[in-house]
């Protein structure tokens, strides 16, 4: 049976993921758990299910746990990390070679908002904990709030934002049609948080994005 064509929608690679960030996954996580320190390499794909075979591919070649492996509605998106860099970099070789693509033939990251929020409402703080995956907000605490299509985008733009900064990640959604992200702190964490998913967005390779311009994802 003819293999069936796959679509990257995006990949990243996290060299060194950080404590909170780390934690925020592992605590989200039905895989293998990451610790901070280690690199993970996460593939977004489409159709979803196209995900066995490329986790697959990784796994059989390289010396790497998975720690995802999400099938949504319309997408797939697979997570594989180790204390290696070398081996996770070759696990999304790999995985690229078997979609028969390359990294930039997934999709840049197009922030549909990006906003901050100054000295939030105890009782704001108390609503948003109920959902929360990760660390608590605080009243008077200044939030920021991304919203980033693809949704693998938010990982970078996490792990990113916490190596620049004290702050806390107090939400973190990576899969669906769009990724989202939650970060509490003082003005001057969060200002440094947002220049730094600034500057790893505004880097990611990846072919021009619709939803840049109000348009479909692809």
């Amino acid at each position: 049976m003819q293999k069936s064509p796959v679509q990257l929608r995006g990949m990243v690679i996290i060299d060194q993921m950080q404590p909170q960030f780390a934690a925020t996954i592992a605590a989200n996580s039905d895989g293998y758990f990451p610790i901070p320190g280690e690199t993970a390499c996460w593939v977004e794909v489409c159709p979803g299910i196209a995900v066995n075979r490329l986790l697959d591919a990784a796994l059989k070649s390289c010396d790497v746990k998975p720690g995802a492996m999400i099938l949504e509605r319309s997408y797939g998106t697979l997570e594989v990390h180790g204390e290696d860099q070398g081996q996770v970099r070759e696990a999304g070789s790999q995985v690229l070679q078997a979609a028969d693509q390359t990294a930039e033939d997934g999709l840049a990251p197009a922030v549909l908002s990006s906003e901050v929020v100054h000295q939030i409402d105890p009782h704001h703080a108390m609503m948003i904990n109920k959902d929360r995956s990760g660390m608590l907000v605080l009243g008077d605490d200044t939030l920021y709030t991304l919203e980033v299509n693809p949704a693998i985008w938010v990982l970078l733009a996490a792990n990113e934002a916490e190596k620049a900064a004290p702050v806390r990640i107090v939400s973190l959604e990576n899969n669906g049609a769009v990724g989202r992200l939650q970060l509490a702190g003082s003005d001057a964490a969060i200002e440094a948080a947002v220049a730094a998913v600034g500057r790893a967005l505004e880097g990611a390779p990846g072919r021009s994005n619709p939803a840049r311009e109000g348009g479909a994802c692809f």
